[in-house]
């Protein structure tokens, strides 16, 4: 983005609309949003929708759940579902703008539509709603930085690209889930004196947290993490398969220094999709101060022979394929395979 846009007040670049209607009611449907009461039946759309369109995993409750925490949502203003004759949920769309960005203010999309009603033009009034309400969230933001307006999509669902291209929208950003086997246990590892590998502990959120900020500073789409965000999500969080590394010369008297830490999650409701159990690499990051002392790789162990001594098949992570820390290398290296993908695709105002 050059120095004159930036210059341009987000106001302005955002390109809000003053008023936003819902979908068209003559689309068969009616129109409202939704709160932490519609989750039951938000979920029973969210499966139909991921088997329709091929989709390696599935939304667990909790996850469906998650959607409605966090102190910075509006889910009367940010949601919307279309009901058919009989209350049914046939179409729905979510927009979330985290907390704390600083650099680029960020507004996620999401949403789908139950095969039974495609193909009438429900979805692409419903991308319009969402991308009008993120552009008037940027607005809102009153952040004169850089905005972003993105949507993660399958590889599975290419017409879900084509709505999104037609809408204004480029794949900017391209994603692997990789898998590996853990059949054999992983090989020992001697990190420095100073360096300790330590299971998780509730106690160490906020060391990690800001670990974590420092660690994905240089990473392209990464933005502070704030103790509310950092929290967020954790319904299927596994912190019996979640470590962290510790500096014991840096540590002080109250809370150890993070130097590198990975968190796991456990996605049961995935494994019948698969047809193989697996433990999920959340996230890893590693201090940028500290890379290249095997941080990483001792994290991975950790994790992976977890995983394997509670009966797990596999160990899989997605990963940036222009990740600027050499990670897809890394997990290659350590026998790590693809197994899916995802693009992001995005509106840069």
């Amino acid at each position: 983005m050059s120095e004159t846009t930036r210059r341009t007040s987000i106001g302005d670049r955002a390109g809000a609309p003053t008023d936003l209607s819902l979908p068209s009611a003559d689309l068969g449907l009616r129109w409202r949003s939704m709160g932490p009461q519609d989750a039951g039946a938000l979920g029973v759309l969210m499966t139909t929708i991921e088997v329709t369109d091929g989709a390696p995993y599935r939304t667990a409750p909790g996850e469906v759940d998650d959607i409605f925490v966090g102190a910075w949502k509006d889910s009367a203003r940010d949601t919307v579902v279309g009901i058919d004759e009989n209350g049914v949920f046939r179409a729905y769309g979510t927009v979330e703008a985290p907390p704390g960005d600083e650099s680029v203010v960020r507004v996620f999309v999401a949403g789908g539509v139950h095969p039974q009603v495609r193909g009438a033009g429900v979805g692409r009034e419903l991308l319009g709603w969402m991308t009008g309400r993120a552009r008037q969230k940027l607005a809102e933001s009153g952040k004169d930085v850089p905005g972003r307006i993105a949507a993660f999509l399958d590889d599975t669902a290419p017409d879900q690209w084509h709505l999104f291209e037609a809408a204004g929208y480029t794949a900017a950003r391209f994603y692997s889930n990789l898998r590996c086997e853990l059949a054999e246990p992983t090989r020992d590892l001697v990190l420095d004196p100073e360096l300790r590998v330590v299971p998780w502990d509730s106690s160490l959120e906020d060391a990690a947290r800001r670990a974590h900020n420092d660690a994905f500073r240089d990473h392209w789409g990464s933005e502070p993490a704030t103790r509310d965000s950092w929290l967020q999500g954790r319904s299927m969080f596994a912190p019996g398969w979640s470590f962290v590394v510790v500096d014991t010369t840096k540590a002080a008297v109250d809370e150890p220094y993070v130097a590198g830490y990975l968190l796991s999650s456990r996605y049961e409701q995935d494994w019948t999709v698969t047809g193989r159990t697996s433990g999920y690499i959340e996230t890893l990051g590693v201090r940028r101060e500290y890379r290249g002392r095997k941080i990483a790789v001792a994290l991975l162990a950790a994790a992976m022979d977890a995983y394997r001594t509670s009966g797990m098949e596999l160990a899989e992570l997605d990963v940036d394929a222009d990740n600027p820390s050499g990670a897809f290398g890394l997990y290659s290296n350590l026998g790590f395979v693809k197994s899916s993908g995802s693009r992001m695709y995005s509106i840069e105002l």
